[in-house]
């Protein structure tokens, strides 16, 4: 992609008459990450000319967009409700325009159990575990550590536990009563190794981000606190498991009917060479330490530029038209 032309020295603005609603804010745990997001994108939007509605959603959304009337969404929220399907089934139900994943490739995508199963299916190497009662997961091991502990739906590595060898019994947090995030945690072997990821625009893969957490875990803190974590990229492994690596995320994609852009974020055991897809993010962070602007501009598309063609790729497709739309059935 080319940046904006320039007239007479100034820089064009493409998107000069557009009304777009920005949603983010929501009402998911990832509420602080997505309003960081939001104030990226939405200054981004301004500089490109369009009129940009900053919206705040919350459960009036639809009453709040029909008043609005904009020509198209930008989608910044994260988690629950903003990214699982059901604010896109709400756009949908307006017949609004609106940018990344639809209302199916979200659902599944924020599910990981559901999501692990189709990607499974599809030829991507996943972890193994499943699916627990969190009062039965919290009584005993229900594998041999060290395995992962995670809500099923949730995303920014909220409410993940890492149970080391030697532990004397799960992590009893996920029987707290201030623990909000379901009934049920998936269990997952921890695989020792590198944190990689990778971001899919359009179908292809940009390239392959190492990142080596200050902490020692990837946690919330390391994915947005400042200098949380540092990025290498492309990262510094073998050749044959980069490229594997944008083949698995490629294909994890395309197998859930993803669109726009997405993150895929991967497991490498370097020692036994071992390489699995742990989950694919439908909406990945826009913030100042995000990984996918990282990689777009190594190739040579800069933040302004990334906006513009999510912005334009939600105008071409125009309404999603449901649910099962052609390129969005997963397989």
């Amino acid at each position: 992609m080319g940046r904006p032309a320039r007239h007479g020295g100034q820089v064009s603005q493409p998107l000069s008459g557009r009304h777009v609603a920005l949603l983010l804010g929501g009402l998911s745990s990832e509420r602080d990450v997505s309003l960081v997001s939001g104030r990226e994108c939405g200054d981004a939007l301004e500089r490109l000319g369009a009129r940009v509605t900053r919206v705040d959603a919350g459960r009036d959304l639809a009453q709040v967009l029909t008043r609005l009337k904009p020509d198209v969404c930008f989608n910044a929220l994260h988690g629950e409700w903003g990214e699982d399907g059901c604010v896109q089934g709400v756009l949908e139900t307006l017949n609004l325009p609106y940018t990344h994943s639809g209302v199916l490739a979200s659902a599944l995508a924020m599910d990981k159990a559901k999501s692990k199963a189709v990607l499974a299916a599809a030829g991507v190497t996943v972890p193994g575990g499943g699916l627990f009662n969190r009062f039965e997961a919290a009584a005993e091991h229900v594998m041999p550590p060290p395995y992962v502990v995670k809500p099923n739906a949730e995303g920014s590595s909220v409410g993940v536990f890492i149970v080391l060898d030697g532990a004397n019994r799960p992590p009893q947090e996920i029987i707290a009563p201030e623990w909000t995030f379901g009934e049920e945690v998936m269990i997952e072997p921890y695989i020792r190794g590198k944190e990689l990821a990778v971001a899919v625009m359009d179908g292809k893969a940009l390239t392959v981000t190492d990142i080596v957490p200050k902490s020692g875990f990837y946690d919330y803190e390391a994915k947005y606190g400042d200098g949380g974590s540092e990025h290498i990229l492309p990262a510094r492994i073998p050749l044959k498991t980069l490229e594997k690596a944008m083949e698995l995320a490629e294909r994890a994609h395309a197998a859930l009917g993803c669109r726009g852009v997405t993150r895929s974020d991967l497991r490498y055991d370097d020692i036994n060479d071992i390489l699995v897809l742990l989950e694919v993010n439908t909406q990945p962070g826009m913030t100042p330490t995000s990984l996918v602007p990282e990689q777009a501009a190594m190739k040579g598309v800069d933040f302004d530029n990334l906006v513009l063609w999510i912005t334009e790729d939600a105008y071409a497709r125009g309404a999603a038209g449901g649910i099962a739309s052609f390129g969005e059935t997963p397989g």
